[in-house]
């Protein structure tokens, strides 16, 4: 998706809420909400990313707290040629991530406890690789952006639901108006942000599987947080779901298929495409020398068949899966 493309995209989202506005209060308050929208733009451009790590409670690590997973990043931005972005740790169960911050100068990555539990060291690198891509292609504004004003949005057609639309010739409340307003605002929203968010998802795959020199990586990364992800809730993400469309994997349930309303492609859409990435790569996608791949405990071969060892593909018994000691993972 082009640049171009991308910011009529958001100057939609911003025309819907100036829309929505004059629906509610007619040409003033069309005049304001557009006000608003220009606020709130300047305000996401600074500081969406502080709002989103802060919504999600998410703790700064470094390489004494957090040594094995500082390190993966620190080698994949070398590979990537960017600057190091603060790294940070989610407290939540579901395995996930995402990137944000408004340029590659200022970005940050932020992991679930449950990613760096349920996933090996290479599935691991496989993700953060994925997020490094969204940096590189500046994406992570666009993505904080369109959160910011899609949440306002679904507010807005919220407060136009309760307060009613412009008043008809007979002084009357427009509750037709009114109702219209509730569902078609958040779905034309749902619409452009899944219009931004599905193409993106795709070209960081790609550019990720480069970074990491291992397309299988984030396929097998891909599989395993699809399995456990809609079974293991996000309450956070489902008190706002306008952020959804950030996480690698979209942390809401119910989310099964590449159907009209999803802000990500389909998992399998995604594995097929790496897949075949890696087969344009050679024999189990092996990078080229000096890769993050060639250094890594699986350079000589592929992974194993599971993130828990050759030829598993059940999670050990420990953390939110059972009551056993927590497997060696890249958190600490």
């Amino acid at each position: 998706m082009s640049y171009t493309r991308t910011f009529v995209l958001i100057a939609g989202l911003t025309g819907l809420f100036g829309a929505i506005g004059f629906l509610i209060g007619g040409q003033g308050g069309m005049l304001i909400a557009l006000l608003v929208a220009g606020a709130m733009n300047l305000f996401a451009y600074w500081n969406s990313d502080k709002v989103v790590l802060r919504m999600y409670n998410a703790q700064p690590v470094d390489r004494a707290s957090a040594p094995e997973l500082y390190g993966i990043v620190e080698q994949l931005v070398a590979r990537a040629e960017l600057p190091m972005p603060k790294v940070y740790v989610i407290e939540n169960d579901q395995p996930n991530a995402f990137a944000t911050g408004r340029n590659p100068e200022n970005a940050a990555i932020a992991a679930t406890t449950g990613l760096l539990q349920y996933l090996s060291h290479e599935e691991v690198a496989g993700v953060l690789a994925h997020e490094l891509a969204h940096v590189k292609n500046r994406d992570t504004l666009i993505m904080t952006i369109t959160a910011t004003i899609a949440g306002a949005i679904g507010m807005l057609a919220n407060f136009a639901f309760f307060f009613g639309g412009n008043r008809d010739n007979n002084g009357g409340s427009n509750i037709l108006v009114s109702l219209m307003v509730m569902i078609l605002a958040p779905l034309a929203a749902m619409l452009v942000q899944m219009g931004i968010s599905r193409t993106r998802e795709y070209e960081a795959d790609r550019i990720g599987a480069e970074i990491s020199g291992r397309p299988l990586w984030l396929a097998s990364a891909l599989e395993r947080i699809h399995q456990v992800a809609h079974e293991v809730p996000n309450e956070t993400a489902e008190r706002n779901p306008a952020t959804a469309h950030m996480f690698i994997i979209n942390p809401l349930s119910g989310e099964r298929m590449d159907n009209l309303f999803s802000t990500h492609p389909a998992v399998e859409n995604r594995i097929a495409a790496l897949e075949q990435l890696a087969r344009q790569m050679g024999p189990s996608g092996q990078p080229g020398p000096g890769s993050f791949a060639s250094r890594s405990h699986y350079a000589g071969g592929t992974p194993p068949d599971g993130p828990w060892g050759q030829g598993s593909s059940q999670p050990p018994q420990g953390g939110p899966w059972g009551g056993g000691a927590r497997r060696n993972s890249p958190w600490g």
